[in-house]
């Protein structure tokens, strides 16, 4: 059975929409008013920056840096709270370790259960992200 989801980079035209979800978080509203959300267009536009749809919805997104090969560092994960439960997280995260399979791709975290539960090792104050 084919996946109905899918992965593909963030594109300027994707704004009104991941901005969209975000909105419906509490603590993600901060980045979607006036200069902040200049200033998070910026970093997604600067970024890897991978939106995960389930048919033409917005399910999810990732933002990472890549260091120079010294890792890639994911800053930013969120799924929306009516798609939740279907690993796409996960698939986030491992499309950043498939894109970049020579080197450790690290979470900064602040909601340390969840990746706690996705059995990712922590190292000091991030996660050690494994490709399942």
């Amino acid at each position: 059975m084919e996946n109905d989801w899918y992965i593909r980079p963030y594109k300027r035209t994707d704004e009104d929409e991941l901005f969209a979800m975000m909105e419906k978080e509490a603590e993600w509203n901060e980045y979607c008013c006036g200069e902040e959300r200049k200033k998070y267009l910026t970093a997604l536009q600067t970024s890897l920056t991978y939106l995960l749809f389930e048919a033409e919805k917005l399910c999810g997104y990732a933002r990472c840096r890549e260091d120079d090969g010294f890792g890639v560092y994911v800053y930013d994960l969120l799924v929306d709270a009516s798609c939740r439960g279907k690993n796409y997280g996960r698939y986030l995260m491992e499309q950043a370790c498939r894109d970049f399979p020579e080197q450790k791709v690290y979470v900064m975290s602040d909601v340390d259960p969840y990746y706690e539960k996705q059995g990712y090792q922590k190292e000091g104050t991030i996660f050690i992200v494994k490709q399942q």
